[in-house]
């Protein structure tokens, strides 16, 4: 397995495998990876001849108050387990690789000469912007992009970067961050990109916890306490199921419960599977539940796919 910390060698090894015509597999993260990262992995190793894995903290998809300067940085557990697995390259840039000084302007009064400084020192969104980014309308402001403004412009904007530099053919995401995924599969239909993108299901603790890089901020009894977020959206998948098409009034029972268990909930809603409106027609067959909640100063997401029998 390689490690290559740069674009150009990254370019050298991509270029040798399209002239051998061998199939090329992307599984993107920011590291410290979990058993869901890894099950995206084999995943893609089931799809093509070559898996590449990135591991890179976007600053671009963090806002201010966020939490990019603790999160975790485990590069060389990672990459051992991803060795374990079968992958062929880990790419592991630096900020300053993917964003150079000609693509990027350090904001906030930075002085010109004060940018070389600031480069080491970059923190969040709020010091780093691109100078050419990915909007994608309509479902980047809404859920979590409301809740994080210009956090999905961060996301779309990385991915379409690694996308060019790895070129490839399939690129595996989880369905944890669900609305990460719709995103990128309409930028990526949109902008007419040569990739499959595929999707696995969510992985999750015994006691039905999603897997996140995130769960590491928890302490164990706030894990246990995080699981009553899953069982909520599964107490109102079986109402759905049931028959109950009081979407307002599920949502905000839910609501309510979760902060009477101690989370600060920030939205549960029913939504049409591409997220592009509401629920409006009590026809729709196919529901997804999302939510967003913090337990303590851990942000958790989860959602849960609906089918209705009509």
């Amino acid at each position: 397995m390689l490690i290559i910390h740069t674009v150009s060698q990254l370019k050298e090894h991509i270029s040798r495998y399209k002239q051998d015509a061998r199939t090329i597999a992307f599984v993107p993260t920011m590291g410290n990876l979990h058993e869901g990262h890894l099950q995206l992995v084999s995943m893609a190793r089931k799809t093509a001849d070559i898996v590449v894995c990135s591991i890179f903290v976007n600053p671009l998809q963090f806002g201010a108050g966020e939490d990019f300067d603790k999160y975790p940085k485990t590069l060389q557990a990672d990459t051992e387990k991803l060795q374990s697995l079968g992958c062929n390259i880990v790419f592991a840039p630096s900020v300053e690789e993917i964003y150079p000084a000609d693509d990027f302007s350090v904001t906030q009064g930075q002085t010109a000469l004060s940018k070389i400084t600031a480069r080491s020192q970059i923190t969040a969104r709020s010091q780093i912007t691109a100078q050419s980014q990915i909007i994608v309308p309509g479902i980047s402001d809404i859920l979590e992009g409301k809740s994080r403004p210009g956090h999905f412009t961060g996301v779309a904007t990385i991915v379409a970067k690694l996308f060019n530099m790895v070129q490839p053919d399939t690129a595996v995401f989880g369905e944890k961050d669900y609305q990460q995924l719709i995103v990128i599969k309409r930028f990526v239909k949109e902008l007419c990109f040569p990739v499959n993108i595929l999707s696995h299901p969510i992985v999750r603790e015994k006691n039905g916890l999603a897997m996140s890089s995130r769960n590491g901020y928890l302490t164990e009894q706030q894990k246990q306490q995080a699981a009553l977020i899953y069982q909520q959206l599964q107490k109102i998948a079986r109402e759905l199921m049931a028959g109950n098409t009081d979407y307002l009034q599920l949502e905000q029972a839910a609501f309510e419960s979760l902060n009477r268990y101690g989370f600060r909930t920030d939205y549960i809603k029913i939504r049409h599977p591409d997220l592009s409106q509401p629920v409006a027609s009590k026809a729709s067959r196919e529901l997804v539940i999302l939510a967003a909640a913090y337990l303590g100063n851990t942000r958790l997401i989860d959602n849960l796919g609906v089918e209705l029998k009509r």
